[in-house]
């Protein structure tokens, strides 16, 4: 073992998951929000114009002159952690770390040519060694993901928005690329939770962590069991108009609300495909280029399929409902124009009767996920 290996050997004993792709965590509605937001009309075009506009340089000189720069020297704890979540997630090169005055909880993955990571003394004063182990996880999850290119776009255009406003129209489209960044952030906020339990892998420090982003630093105060029970609660609550003010109340946020995070990162954490990654069986880096995108839309549609049927969000049963309704209507009149045509007219006419019929259950099938 090289020397330069013995300094990344986790503190403690943690499985190393070598060459692991991104794939391997990626939230499927994170693949699929960011293959819609490379389609939205005019995203390439302004992707391409903002790569060579924006600050990047500047952020990292602004960072450099009026933060702390983590290493041996600072904040060498947290150097500690950022190395160990490098190794165990297998990324090559660590990325540059800085800790900057703030009061609010926060941490963020930026940068176009190479992430940095920062994170706020209101983050690090709340946290104990192994919630924020969890935290600096999560953020290498966001660079070995390749996030950090559009968070930093989504800082700039949410920027960019504000200064433009006054603009008659002008501020319209830039409005809706922020609105899909915005989408595909929050869901690419529950592919670095995974990964920052991959890293710390402490299913409980993860939950302590997000109850305290929440509630402050009085964890003697609070109950996982009753925090999740929130996330349950949240979710199932109200009726038709409480389903609408929830989309309203998220759309400007780039997060998903914590009790929700908490939620899906415990489900995920009980799941087979989680164990089957600390089992030793995950998808590798070196796979990556023969990744099936049409694979990636069938997992990401059957995950909103199923996200829709097993909701118990009013407007999410309602739209099942309806889907489900849909699928009734098709098999029903797959069936009467089987009972009219495909007694009468041969072979031929019970083959096409048969196609009919399996058409039909084939939207049936889609339709209810």
């Amino acid at each position: 073992m090289t020397e330069n290996h013995q300094e990344n050997v986790p503190s403690r004993q943690r499985r190393r998951f070598a060459g692991i792709s991104s794939r391997a965590y990626e939230h499927p509605a994170d693949r699929s929000a960011l293959v819609a937001l490379r389609k939205l009309s005019g995203f390439d075009t302004v992707f391409k114009a903002l790569s060579g506009l924006l600050p990047e340089r500047s952020l990292r000189l602004l960072f450099l002159s009026d933060s702390v720069r983590v290493s041996d020297a600072q904040f060498s704890h947290l150097n500690d952690m950022l190395r160990d979540a490098c190794y165990i997630l297998d990324l090559e090169k660590v990325p540059p770390m800085y800790v900057t005055q703030d009061p609010k909880p926060n941490a963020m993955c930026i940068g176009l040519d190479e992430p940095i990571i920062v994170v706020t003394t209101g983050l690090v004063e709340l946290l104990d060694e192994e919630e924020m182990r969890a935290v600096v996880g999560h953020e290498v999850g966001h660079a070995l993901s390749g996030h950090a290119v559009y968070r930093t776009i989504l800082l700039f255009l949410t920027s960019l928005a504000v200064k433009i406003a006054w603009i008659p129209l002008g501020n319209v489209a830039i409005l809706a690329i922020v609105t899909a960044l915005r989408e595909w952030f929050r869901k690419s906020e529950l592919s670095a939770d995974r990964a920052g339990l991959l890293a710390g892998q402490d299913i409980q420090a993860s939950m302590r962590g997000l109850m305290k982003i929440a509630g402050g630093n009085h964890l003697h105060e609070m109950n996982v069991d009753a925090f999740l029970a929130q996330a349950d609660e949240y979710e199932k609550g109200g009726d038709l108009r409480d389903s609408v003010l929830k989309i309203l109340n998220v759309l400007p946020r780039t997060h998903p609300f914590t009790t929700v995070r908490a939620a899906e990162l415990k489900k995920w954490s009980e799941s087979r495909d989680y164990q089957r990654i600390m089992d030793g069986h995950y998808p590798r880096r070196t796979e990556d280029k023969d990744a099936s995108v049409t694979d990636s839309f069938r997992e990401s549609a059957g995950h909103y399929a199923e996200s829709v049927r097993t909701s118990k969000d009013p407007l999410m049963k309602l739209v099942g409902d309806i889907a489900g309704g849909a699928g009734d209507l098709a098999g029903d009149l797959g069936g009467k124009l089987r009972s009219r045509f495909g007694g009468g007219s041969g072979g031929s006419g019970a083959d096409a009767g048969g196609q009919d019929g399996d058409a039909g259950k084939g939207e049936a099938g889609r339709a209810e996920g």
